[in-house]
């Protein structure tokens, strides 16, 4: 989504221009591109670099995939609000699922629009639950003292200025019961530019308030990375972050096990800890990214012989009427010679963190 003016004002310089020289428009990426792009009825938003990258990679890339409209984007098909974010909202931009942590919107705005995303309909639709107060937070959080974790969610987070982070982690630092914070973001792969000196120092300030402050990168295919991206992950060891990464399992972007074993080695050689891979949602306007759960189970089993256990992140599911995240994968579903001999659609394992 194309951010306002005012949304914008207080971004260093460095990748603010970025931010505003954005292919925002079908005319302009189909200029770019060289290609005619099939219209939808959701935004475009990538950023000129980035768009270089999608286009060095080529028509059917997993980087073309996963960023350059599709027609298939028109089917009816598929749920709004896939994992309930309005039966758990509270309002104000929290949404309150498991007792002990929350979610919590900033910002609607995204580094870059990503087609498959469980949110491109609340988002696109400007969900009034995705509006947040700080006052709201505060008094949620002092009436819940059972929460000790807030989760920066979005839009993404680290869309926002130095300072206003630094305003919202001052505000909960203030509040006993909040030991953990954790910002899930797309942002250091796709604009690493917006880690700046200052983010890095705001990060180790900030890390000495809480028990733990844990960064999850949203990260989908090693061809998004950048040597600037890399340099990044290097300053950020030298923080007091927790590194973490979540990636989606998508059709045609990355449901091939030698390219998740290759993505989640460099992750840990990076310092970067696999945490999630999800089974995407059946999200409305994204439902070709869709594999069936048998298909997902199988190329799990495929990287499980690939990479060490330390390297393997959980592989997840939503649960139905946004009852949390359960494990998708079950070892006995396959026998010695790994062939799949499980029933689809079951789960073995309960709710997930």
């Amino acid at each position: 989504m194309k951010p306002s003016a005012s949304r914008t004002r207080d971004i260093s310089p460095s990748w603010s221009q970025e931010m505003r020289q954005a292919i925002t428009t079908q005319s302009q990426l189909e200029e770019f591109l060289e290609q005619e792009i099939p219209h939808t009825q959701y935004p475009i938003f990538i950023p000129l670099n980035f768009a270089k990258k999608i286009k060095e990679s080529g028509i059917g890339s997993p980087l073309w995939n996963q960023f350059v409209p599709s027609l298939l984007e028109n089917k009816a098909q598929g749920l709004e609000d896939p994992i309930a974010d309005h039966e758990y909202s509270k309002g104000n931009g929290i949404i309150h699922r498991y007792e002990n942590r929350i979610l919590f919107s900033p910002t609607e705005v995204c580094p870059i629009q990503c087609r498959y995303c469980f949110r491109k309909n609340e988002l696109h639709q400007q969900d009034d639950i995705f509006k947040a107060k700080t006052t709201a937070l505060c008094d949620y959080l002092t009436k819940n003292p059972h929460i000790e974790e807030v989760i920066f969610t979005g839009g993404d987070p680290l869309i926002l200025s130095n300072s206003k982070l630094a305003s919202y982690l001052e505000v909960l630092s203030q509040i006993k019961t909040i030991k953990l914070i954790r910002f899930h973001t797309r942002t250091p792969v796709i604009l690493p530019e917006r880690l700046d000196s200052s983010f890095m120092k705001l990060m180790e300030k900030y890390s000495r308030l809480f028990d733990l402050i844990s960064l999850v990168i949203h990260t989908n295919h090693t061809s998004e990375w950048s040597p600037l991206f890399l340099k990044k992950l290097q300053l950020l060891r030298k923080t007091n972050l927790n590194l973490l990464s979540q990636s989606v399992l998508l059709k045609n972007v990355n449901d091939d096990p030698e390219d998740l074993a290759l993505l989640y080695k460099m992750l840990v050689i990076n310092g970067v800890t696999p945490y999630y891979l999800h089974h995407p949602d059946p999200v409305k306007g994204a439902t070709h990214f869709q594999i069936e759960l048998k298909k997902g189970r199988e190329i799990y089993h495929q990287l499980k012989q690939r990479v060490s256990g330390f390297m393997l992140p959980h592989y997840v599911v939503e649960l139905p009427q946004g009852s949390g995240k359960a494990l998708a994968f079950n070892s006995q579903d396959f026998n010695a010679s790994g062939k799949w001999i499980g029933k689809e659609g079951e789960w073995t394992s309960g709710p997930e963190s």
